[in-house]
């Protein structure tokens, strides 16, 4: 069970995982730095609670620590009990949710146990922004994504904004990097995978047309350059999403929420 434990000073160090989360060249959730991963508010909390992120400790308010109630039951891990402005003072930043965990990270997954079993998955090349890839994982978990895999140089899925704005899902769906990239796609094809590359080029089949694969790999890259050509060269079908005259492309995540939607349509 969670251990409560008041704390009256911010410069405790047991609070450290906490401090200082908007400072670039302190900050706890960098992969080579303490590599934590942090979750914020009760709901990402709760989401972390039911993951593979091994908990470590919470900070929080009272308020939070009554709303999560019998959630902590199963976490041996303490919770630091704070006032809204002593945790203001400790992370840098006033925090409207009232509650920060934080996790080590666990070992990485391999591309196998990621990609055996599933139907369904989205591949990411060069995607940089946090934003996206939070929102890429949030719309895959709710339109039925087994998974994301990584290719190129994308940015770190467990950074603290990649986290909130996935509203924990990074937390829950299971990712993993594509080994030796572009050349690692026909991996998938062996398993089945049909591979398909979203692209604005008005050359591209629609959609809607295009997929047609048991098993499905829709790969996606970053706002504005898009995918590589080469990349492009090692899918199966290259596909666009119909627009209106005159728009040129979509937020990628935008883009990938319409390809999942398509894809669970298509699929009955």
């Amino acid at each position: 069970m969670v251990h409560v434990i008041d704390i009256n000073d911010p410069a405790d160090p047991r609070l450290d995982s906490f401090r200082d989360l908007n400072s670039s060249d302190r900050r706890p959730d960098l992969p080579d730095g303490r590599g934590l991963v942090i979750a914020e508010g009760v709901l990402v909390v709760q989401r972390m609670i039911d993951s593979r992120f091994p908990m470590a400790g919470l900070l929080g308010v009272e308020g939070r620590l009554a709303k999560l109630g019998a959630d902590l039951d199963a976490v041996d891990a303490p919770y630091y009990r704070v006032t809204a402005e002593m945790m203001t003072a400790c992370i840098g930043f006033p925090l409207n949710r009232g509650v920060l965990a934080v996790a080590e990270r666990p070992s990485t997954l391999t591309f196998d146990a990621v990609v055996d079993g599933a139907r369904t998955l989205v591949i990411l090349e060069d995607v940089n922004d946090h934003e996206n890839i939070g929102s890429i994982f949030r719309n895959g978990a709710g339109m039925n994504v087994d998974a994301v895999l990584f290719g190129g140089s994308c940015a770190d899925p467990l950074y603290r904004r990649a986290v909130r704005v996935s509203m924990g899902h990074v937390l829950r769906v299971p990712f993993a990097d594509v080994p030796d990239w572009p050349n690692g796609l026909q991996l998938l094809r062996e398993r089945g995978f049909q591979v398909v590359s979203l692209t604005p080029n008005p050359e591209a089949l629609p959609l809607a047309a295009a997929m047609s694969g048991e098993k499905v790999a829709l790969l996606v890259g970053a706002e504005g350059p898009g995918l590589r050509e080469h990349t492009m060269q090692a899918t199966d079908v290259r596909a666009r999403i119909p627009m209106a005259p005159g728009a040129d492309s979509l937020n990628v995540a935008t883009a990938a929420a319409m390809a999942f939607y398509e894809r669970i349509r298509s699929d009955g």
